[in-house]
């Protein structure tokens, strides 16, 4: 076998140690005969809300089980027709093998990811909120560059991307975005990006193009589904109505009907500036409902709670992560020292190395390697 498949499939082994870790695959045919006595109760569907939650458990389960054993076979399977074909000389027969192998890769680095998306509130969606730090109009144009991201990125998973609010930069950019960002596991693909981002480079605002440094920061929020309860105090909120505007453009509404709520006992501010009042209320309700439930959330899970205190104000010395764009090009994440030289790829939304190697720290509090040495 050559070595450049060989190292392929090394990687593919090493995909398929970690699903068999995240799934406990020595409990898991137990854990499956379990679900399946319990679907069996004539009286399952006397609660169906916890009959629904059981039956998607279930599947989960099913789901995970079929991924692990079908990418463990079909390697096998490859692998041997390769050593046959080797054997007979058969340049066709292992050419086509190594092309199996090589999709094979692509698909069990995209399932071991998903596998890391187990948290409380991982399969939700997301509330993205991206403000301008220290910079002025530098760090406006790195916030319209960074919406911009992640919109693409977004975009490219399939998700639905709806902007909530937005105000302009004064001169370019905008000083603040709020996009509702949905699709199978928004919020647990997005939660590694909560944090303040740097960008290193030759301003464009500049005209003796001298180098500049931008920071902005990005929060993300779970959105709160019908079966999670939040309550929030009348007497707590202040509901304020406001005329929005902004530069222009495909995203940008213009309303006298915007709305902005803000809760005192947290001091936590969320708007929206649809067409419609009574929409834009609902709107803010929920994003604040979502702000509320990622802090209890923080409460009861150190990592995450480590990753939001770690957010700080956006400046100097609270980053998560560098864009740096001159004198040369590297996007290095400071929490897991992944680094990329493609900037321009990352800026048109290629992230899911970053985000998986903050994933896998997450779950393990180990990266990459370190969790398959174990």
């Amino acid at each position: 076998m050559r070595a450049e498949i060989q190292n392929v499939v090394e990687e593919i082994e090493k995909s398929v140690a970690l699903l068999a870790q995240r799934l406990d695959v020595d409990t898991a045919q137990h854990r499956l005969e379990e679900f399946n006595a319990r679907v069996e109760d004539p009286n399952l569907w006397d609660d169906p809300e916890a009959a629904q939650k059981l039956m998607r458990e279930r599947q989960m389960l099913v789901d995970a089980m079929e991924t692990h054993d079908r990418i463990k076979q079909d390697l096998a399977d490859n692998i041997e027709l390769i050593e046959l074909g080797e054997m007979e000389e058969d340049a066709e027969v292992v050419a086509d093998a190594e092309g199996a192998i090589k999709s094979l890769a692509e698909m069990a680095a995209q399932k071991e990811l998903e596998a890391l998306l187990d948290g409380e509130a991982d399969g939700n969606d997301t509330f993205l909120e991206i403000n301008s730090g220290a910079g002025g109009t530098e760090s406006c144009d790195w916030a319209a560059m960074l919406a911009r991201m992640y919109v693409r990125w977004a975009e490219k998973k399939g998700y639905k991307v709806e902007l909530q609010s937005e105000s302009a930069g004064e001169e370019a950019g905008i000083k603040s975005a709020t996009y509702k960002i949905s699709g199978p596991n928004a919020y647990g693909w997005l939660k590694s990006e909560s944090g303040v981002h740097r960008l290193v480079r030759i301003s464009p605002f500049d005209s003796a193009a001298k180098r500049h440094t931008s920071f902005t920061s990005v929060g993300v929020y779970p959105v709160v589904d019908d079966n999670i309860e939040i309550e929030v105090n009348p007497a707590d909120i202040r509901i304020d109505t406001y005329r929005s505007s902004g530069a222009g453009g495909q995203h940008v509404n213009t309303t006298d009907s915007a709305v902005r709520i803000t809760h005192a006992p947290t001091g936590i501010v969320v708007t929206s500036s649809e067409k419609s009042q009574h929409q834009n209320r609902d709107i803010a309700m929920k994003a604040l409902k979502s702000r509320l439930y990622q802090m209890e959330l923080d409460r009861r899970n150190a990592a995450v709670n480590e990753m939001h205190e770690n957010k700080g104000d956006a400046g100097w010395g609270n980053q998560i992560r560098s864009y740096v764009l001159q004198p040369y090009q590297m996007v290095k994440d400071l929490r897991t020292n992944f680094e990329t030289s493609d900037t321009k790829g990352v800026l048109d939304g290629d992230l899911d190395g970053l985000m998986a190697a903050t994933l896998a720290l997450d779950v393990s509090g180990k990266s990459r390697a370190e969790a398959q040495g174990d």
